[in-house]
């Protein structure tokens, strides 16, 4: 083995010695070919990975093109915001505002694109609410495309019932329509790259420093006021309740009306007449509480089979009940009906009181019979009867005069609305 080892071995150098002399002799020749071929194959895998990137930059450059075709994420400025710098769009918000207040829908869907049926009538119910608001202050940044705008308006409105304005903001989408003129877009169809730009504009320094500004405001105020936070909840549910109803009515209204056959005096007589709740009692051990927040202050505990009087079931899931010679709260769904009557016998009882009630008012020695016209001289509500928890009819505002009746020595003053007869407190006429 070692000899066959040692033969190979000694063919290979006898090879090896020969392909070097004939290196040495054609030196000259072989190295400048060797070196003209490296230099070649050096050129050859420059071009080739040149090439490579001009390609890669190609595709990505086409890729961008193709992005913004297709309404890309495109770059968000970081443009500080702007207070009252647009011109026109300060007297769009304050024209936008008083409709809201005076419940003007008309010109509120001119100036938005746009309000459906709940919104309007939402708007329209709200308005019932508010007495007035500050001048605005109206903040911007320029919008994702040309002619556009985000917008944050801050305003404290001052509502009916409650005797301080109270602070807020809301953002708004802008846009400008062919004759140049400013509208509030809220179509909700703005494309994926126009949603990009805004949730970006909402991450900005300076406008987290703005809306935690005005929630500051807002929540020193629920602090210091543990009612405010009671009478938002109670104004949004009755709001919502109202919108709700509008909204039945409008469907019952559209709806055709099925014909019937006429009943006959038999079927009229089988029919089960409407009922109405007088008393309920409890169904589980429940508290009592002073109005219809589960943060209200308990006025007792009731037990199980405990029986009240029932004064009203509101929609927010909580029912009014007479308590200890006045007025208390139970959740609804504690309770049971525990006694009935027919709806035409609560509603005599309920017109003989409150007829019972007026004439007592009518004949207090220092009621005074009056003629002519009363003027509203600040904002009331116009109501059934002379108390504050008679059903509310409407809401008289600064300037409006009405057919007075009779000034009653109770503090209200009985007046002609609408042909029929109705009370505001006197202390807010003239």
């Amino acid at each position: 083995m070692n000899t066959t080892n040692n033969t190979i071995w000694e063919g290979l150098k006898v090879k090896l010695d020969a392909f070097k002399n004939w290196l040495i002799r054609y030196s000259k020749i072989v190295l400048p070919v060797i070196l003209v071929a490296c230099v070649a194959l050096t050129i050859v895998i420059a071009i080739q990975a040149n090439k490579r990137k001009v390609e890669q930059e190609e595709t990505v450059v086409a890729s961008e093109e193709n992005e913004d075709e297709d309404g890309a994420m495109a770059a968000v400025p970081e443009v500080p915001l702007e207070k009252d710098a647009v011109p026109g769009i300060n007297e769009l918000f304050d024209t936008y505002y008083k409709a809201m207040v005076d419940g003007d829908t008309e010109t509120m869907e001119e100036l938005v694109y746009y309000m459906d049926a709940t919104e309007i009538l939402r708007a329209a119910e709200t308005s019932k609410y508010i007495d007035s608001y500050p001048p605005l202050e109206v903040y911007t940044k320029a919008g994702p495309k040309e002619g556009t705008y985000i917008a944050y308006v801050y305003a404290e409105l001052k509502f009916h019932d409650y005797d301080k304005p109270i602070p807020g903001m809301r953002t708004y989408y802008v846009c400008t329509n062919e004759d140049g003129e400013l509208y509030i877009n809220e179509d909700g169809e703005e494309s994926d790259s126009e949603l990009h730009y805004m949730r970006e504009i909402q991450l900005q320094g300076d406008v987290i420093d703005l809306n935690n500004k005005a929630a500051a405001a807002y929540n020193d105020m629920i602090v210091e006021d543990q009612s405010l936070a009671d009478f938002l909840l109670e104004l949004r549910t009755e709001i919502e309740k109202n919108v709700g109803e509008a909204l039945a009515r409008a469907e019952q209204s559209e709806e055709p009306e099925e014909v019937t056959d006429e009943e006959t005096p038999e079927e009229q007589e089988n029919e089960a007449p409407a009922e109405v709740v007088t008393k309920v009692k409890t169904i589980d051990v429940v508290n009592i509480r002073t109005s219809d927040s589960e943060t209200a202050d308990k006025l007792g505990k009731a037990a199980v089979g405990d029986e009240f009087e029932l004064l009203e079931e509101k929609g927010n899931g909580w029912s009014k009940i007479k308590y200890e010679d006045g007025e208390a709260f139970i959740k609804s769904d504690y309770l049971e009906p525990s006694e009935t009557v027919a709806a035409s016998d609560a509603e005599q009882t309920d017109d003989n009181e409150e007829e019972e009630a007026q004439e007592q008012a009518d004949n207090s020695e220092d009621s005074t019979p009056a003629s002519g016209k009363v003027r509203v001289k600040e904002t009331v509500r116009i109501r059934s009867g002379a108390s504050e928890n008679s059903e509310k009819i409407a809401t008289a505002y600064m300037g409006e005069t009405f057919d007075v009746i009779m000034k009653q020595a109770d503090g209200w003053t009985k007046i002609k609305y609408n042909g029929k007869t109705a009370y505001v407190k006197s202390e807010f006429v003239e």
